[in-house]
């Protein structure tokens, strides 16, 4: 019986070991979304010796709407899942169809199914955490005090600006767990060829995205 799970369970320990890796290892300082969260810190920094500052709001704004967007396709992916499982005698009859692909039992595409749903539901909840931690940014970076042109800013007003600092690195974490819940979701959804495919999927995301946290151009051009 627990044979025929053997790929939920190494996408679970995949995913659980990447995870602990960029998030709370002692590797985790190195990885791109670390470097950016001091580039996040910086900025508010900047903000707080702004005049104006219309143009970190826009950028606070472009932020939000992508952490919407993500979070809209989030809640598709959630009504796909349930879709699957009102819908899985067709589904099925329609694998048979495909020599490459794995029945399985019906009882196996229920669990499947609820599996595929959880991860959807995970990365809605980070998503909508994200949004509002963004939105939390945005009320602190307006209630950061003023200063005039040419103007060195008070340890109150760069008192603030760090705490919009931080709550964007919050928000910022949590919106990369919730992009990596997505990604990872291909991964899962490989189960339909069966459970070798389904962990060997996996392995190659998880190693895709490890690749872009420890040696991807991008992480090159902010390393030093």
């Amino acid at each position: 019986m627990l044979a025929e799970y053997y790929g939920v369970i190494g996408f679970a320990l995949i995913a659980a070991v990447f995870s602990a890796v960029v998030d709370h290892s002692p590797l985790k300082s190195r990885t791109l979304s670390s470097r950016m969260d001091r580039f996040r810190s910086q900025w508010m920094i900047a903000m707080a010796g702004r005049e104006v500052r219309i143009v970190d709001s826009q950028i606070i704004s472009g932020l939000q709407n992508g952490i919407a967007f993500f979070a809209s396709t989030a809640l598709l992916g959630i009504g796909a899942a349930f879709t699957l499982l009102t819908a899985l005698d067709n589904v099925m009859d329609a694998v048979r169809d495909i020599p490459a692909l794995a029945v399985g039992s019906r009882t196996q595409w229920e669990v499947m199914s609820i599996g595929l749903l959880v991860i959807y539901a995970y990365a809605f909840f980070k998503f909508g955490w994200a949004y509002r931690l963004i939105n939390y940014c945005a009320v602190l970076l307006g209630s950061t005090h003023d200063v005039k042109r040419g103007d060195i800013p008070s340890d109150r007003c760069l008192e603030q600006a760090r705490l919009a600092g931080e709550m964007n690195v919050l928000a910022g974490r949590q919106f990369n767990r919730g992009l990596r819940a997505l990604f990872l979701s291909i991964g899962y959804l490989a189960w339909i060829a069966g459970p070798l495919a389904q962990v060997l999927v996996t392995a190659a995301i998880a190693g895709i995205l490890a690749y872009r946290q420890f040696f991807s151009p991008a992480l090159a051009l902010i390393k030093d």
